[in-house]
């Protein structure tokens, strides 16, 4: 059996930054990268905390459901439960490098049927149980996957496409959710050992496929490697303000089958053998205030989207719950100044905006603590990360000017950068296609100021391209969320015969408001008058619920595509 480490391979935070220092100076010269060659993330995880007195009673996971169902689990336990899955999945045949799609939710079962196939040195498939069936076929079939573990919020789908998948050997069922043609969770548990040997990974053995969002195209599945945790543990501990501190606990509503839920919240959290609080349940802005209060969440993750209904649904928090908040990242959309400045004013935290993807995550951000947050902006690259603005032929573009944001494959250092996947699985020419030499490109697009900080633009193809201006959505929509009569925006560009394009903006209406010509008019003089005249929207369509990808980005490629395809009134 492979032993725990006794030590972190990351240094511990460092003090409080004295006056004067240039903290983000210090920290991004003085990081380095400490990655053993081989190691195994169950052991980091899980393992090492039980045998460690004072960790291995520690709360892991606290969870709970909708219908208010709760349960917990030490780190002790944690370690045993993973051991005994590891031992009986490889008493059924599971071997190292099988592929196991985990198609959970927020729950512990996630957690141990994660660290346990990693365990074994197999290669987990996490998939939301937001997928339909074609969702899940398509997935399953391009990752061949060997076995499945379900509850009852995915077990009918994947059980509808079983047949059509002929690698598909078992399905797993848990939480009570039985069939006969799946294998019981609990009778699988009963003939699992306590003990049973981590298999000896190396540090870039495969760990996880993870598909992108398909907000470009057809998901891809990023083969992710183990020392990417690695990779993710700086941007994780400056984002939180230093984090582990001193009784930190920690929720997000990030499905923890995705990066964000991942590598964001449920991974770095057992790292440092914090605790982390699961909820099985639809995103309602007061339960997430309630949640935070019941288990008194220190630190965060919201999505943009997220916030920006918290903000509207309950303007003044803590008035009406009791809150220990000290940190809040958000990422996956720009936030915007007013969710920005909410946050501060009615939570008292400054947030800490972030910026990564599946194929190198947590890469650029603020950390409030040691170097200033600025209202709007990505950040500066994390220690440990080297970040350029490229232009098409791969060049670095000048202070101030637009291009593609890219990370280098070594730190400021040299030293090889943790963080990059390994490649899109069976797509090695979309790997090749993602390099400009050692520059990966990540397709979204910003511009760095003088202080190194990065101002997001939009994903490359939602570049709005109108009389020779090149407008960026995020900026425009975070503009329109501070009007009281809207309640979610998206913005695109339409083709134009006179501009090349106009921009369009796609209205939720706050509750007590009708779409009218008067208030379209209202909309874009709120717009002109804060942003450049050329940005304001010319056109307007109020719709019920804005097209989202599961892991909460506005799918603005499904807006125009569906503005193609019926085309609208222009006002």
């Amino acid at each position: 059996m492979v032993q725990p480490p006794t030590s972190f391979p990351l240094p511990p935070p460092a003090p409080a930054p004295a006056p004067g220092v240039d903290q983000y100076g210090k920290h991004y010269r003085d990081w380095t990268w400490q990655v053993p060659p081989r190691f195994n993330i169950a052991t980091v995880c899980a393992h090492r905390w039980a045998v460690d007195p004072s960790r291995a009673g520690h709360i892991a996971i606290e969870w709970e459901d909708e219908t208010g169902e709760h349960a917990s689990v030490a780190y002790a336990e944690l370690s045993r439960r993973v051991h005994r899955l590891a031992s009986a999945l490889s008493a059924i045949g599971i071997r190292e490098g099988d592929r196991i799609a985990v198609c959970l939710p927020q729950r512990i079962e996630t957690a141990v049927s994660l660290l346990a196939v990693l365990q074994l040195g197999a290669v987990a498939v996490p998939l939301t149980v937001l997928f339909g069936p074609d969702a899940l076929a398509y997935r399953l079939k391009h990752a061949q996957c060997k076995l499945a573990i379900c509850d009852s919020a995915s077990l009918a789908n994947v059980l509808s496409v079983r047949a059509q998948i002929a690698c598909l050997t078992s399905v797993v069922a848990c939480a009570g959710a039985g069939d006969a043609s799946a294998i019981d969770w609990d009778d699988l548990l009963t003939h699992g050992s306590d003990t049973f040997a981590v298999a000896d990974t190396a540090a870039d053995a495969a760990a996880l496929v993870i598909y992108t969002s398909g907000t470009t195209g057809p998901p891809k599945g990023a083969l992710i490697p183990h020392r990417a945790l690695y990779g993710n543990l700086s941007g994780f501990i400056y984002s939180h303000n230093q984090f582990p501190q001193p009784g930190d606990i920690f929720w997000s509503p990030a499905d923890w089958a995705w990066t964000g839920g991942l590598w964001d919240a449920l991974l770095p959290t057992l790292y440092f053998g914090h605790t982390i609080v699961g909820y099985r349940g639809r995103f309602d802005p007061a339960r997430a205030f309630s949640l935070m209060e019941r288990y008194r969440v220190t630190c965060t993750f919201l999505f943009p989207t997220a916030l920006k209904m918290m903000m509207k649904s309950v303007p003044f928090p803590r008035e009406h719950y009791t809150l220990k908040l000290r940190s809040i990242m958000s990422a996956g959309e720009s936030v915007g100044e007013a969710a920005f400045e909410w946050t501060q004013r009615a939570l008292g935290v400054t947030l800490n905006e972030m910026f990564g993807q599946t194929e190198l995550n947590y890469v650029v951000g603020n950390c409030s603590l040691l170097w200033p947050a600025r209202p709007g902006s990505m950040g500066r690259a994390y220690p440990g990360h080297q970040i350029a603005v490229l232009d098409t032929l791969g060049r670095g573009v000048p202070l101030g000017e637009s291009g593609d944001v890219a990370v280098n494959r070594r730190d400021a250092n040299g030293d090889l950068d943790p963080v990059f996947f390994l490649g899109y699985l069976g797509n090695d020419a979309g790997t090749k296609a993602k390099y400009s030499g050692d520059w990966c490109r990540t397709g979204d697009m910003a511009h760095m100021d003088v202080d190194g900080y990065l101002w997001y633009d939009g994903r490359s193809d939602d570049v709005i391209k109108s009389a020779g201006y090149r407008i960026g959505p995020a900026e425009i929509e975070s503009c329109l969320i501070q009007h009281s009569a809207v309640a979610m925006a998206a913005v695109i560009g339409k083709p134009d015969a006179e501009r090349g394009m106009i921009v369009k903006a796609f209205i939720v209406l706050a509750a007590g408001f009708e779409p009218t010509e008067k208030l379209q008019k209202s909309l874009a003089l709120h717009v002109r008058g804060r942003l450049a005249p050329y940005e304001y929207p010319k056109e307007f369509e109020f719709v019920n619920e804005l097209p989202m990808t599961t892991t909460g980005k506005i799918q603005r490629k499904v807006l125009r595509d569906r503005d193609m395809a019926k085309g609208s009134t222009r006002t």
